[in-house]
């Protein structure tokens, strides 16, 4: 039994976990482990690497993934899937393992359905946003690095008397942006969820002035949109090999729109890759090595299709195809949660 293996999409910290928990699961069951490197890009060229327990037993602790990654898209050209399916055969590849997001998993699903091909998914992703799993593997260890980095930015807030207004990565989703505002008092927290009420943060953010309040924290996801009909606030006209635009822009925005409206200095900082670099927490290590050791044991059963999720606290396979093309935004209710401390007192 040949498993290969693949990261996909931007990187995050926990992949490395994963690839060590499936290796370990697959080779102790007899098998060999291949991993593909720099996601679909190796899948379709066959640049291959041996994945040994020597080799992945010290990996647990890295940040990023030891396959590389890439947004390559099969699927932008007929002769490419063709191609990597010729490639699947010449490695003598008997499935699959796909690690990564909506993009990655959405042409593993297809590689499945249309082409035969035995495929199994596990989800990353920073921003939490995929479907029929509770959290993803790389959210925890984000929002902690975000919650440290606000920190900083208060005391240089507070030193100043400025408003900062700090944006967060969340194309879709505001997770981040929500749990690590409300991990770090924020005094406003804006996500792609709602549309954006610019008067009632600048009045939120005016009261909390008149109140005797020396400085302020406006967390904003890069998703937000000014209005329903508003297309994303992007860097540039670049898109990727799946469609997506490069974000970016926002919080300089809002920042502006602050300081005239608020009449307070008001800085923006973007925070950027920094969010999904470095070592992954315990949290992410775990879960992880968890989601690893299934996806493995999927690949040993050959029970293809499918992919490994946390429900509660277990780990359970689902219908790959369930998994892609619908977005897991933020829960309603957390938000509401949040806009307590955007309240002003009767």
């Amino acid at each position: 039994m040949i498993v290969g293996m693949l990261t996909g999409g931007g990187d995050c910290p926990g992949l490395n976990p994963v690839i060590r928990g499936a290796v370990r699961t697959i080779i102790n069951a007899g098998g060999r482990v291949l991993g593909l490197l720099e996601g679909w890009r190796g899948a379709i060229e066959g640049n291959t690497i041996e994945l040994t327990i020597e080799n992945t037993d010290g990996i647990i602790d890295k940040g990023g993934t030891m396959l590389g990654s890439s947004r390559t898209n099969p699927y932008k050209k007929a002769e490419t899937v063709d191609k990597l399916i010729e490639t699947f055969k010449r490695l003598e590849l008997e499935s699959l393992i796909a690690i990564g997001g909506d993009d990655t998993l959405g042409v593993a699903s297809k590689l499945f359905s249309e082409r035969g091909v035995n495929t199994i998914g596990c989800p990353k992703t920073i921003d939490n946003d995929l479907s029929c799993t509770d959290v993803t593997f790389g959210f925890d260890t984000s929002i902690n690095i975000v919650m440290e980095a606000i920190d900083r930015i208060r005391t240089t807030a507070e030193s100043h008397r400025r408003i900062m207004v700090v944006e967060t990565m969340g194309r879709h989703a505001g997770w981040i942006a929500c749990y690590s505002g409300m991990a770090s008092a924020a005094d406003y927290i804006l996500v792609p969820e709602v549309e954006v009420d610019l008067q009632k943060m600048c009045d939120t953010l005016a009261a909390r002035r008149k109140a005797g309040k020396k400085y302020g924290i406006v967390v904003v996801s890069e998703g937000a949109k000014l209005a329903k009909d508003d297309t994303f606030i992007t860097k540039d006209a670049e898109i990727d090999d799946f469609g997506h635009v490069k974000l970016g822009g926002i919080g300089e925005m809002i920042a502006d729109v602050i300081e005239k409206r608020v009449g307070v200095e008001t800085r923006c900082v973007t925070l950027g890759h920094i969010q999904r670099g470095g070592p992954p927490s315990a949290y992410d290590r775990v879960l992880g090595t968890r989601l690893g050791i299934h996806a493995g044991r999927l690949a040993v059963k050959k029970e293809y299709g499918k992919m490994v999720a946390l429900r509660g606290t277990n780990i359970v396979s689902v219908p790959l195809a369930d998994a892609v093309g619908t977005m897991r935004t933020l829960d309603p209710a957390v938000l509401d949660e949040a806009e307590e401390f955007f309240k002003k007192p009767r």
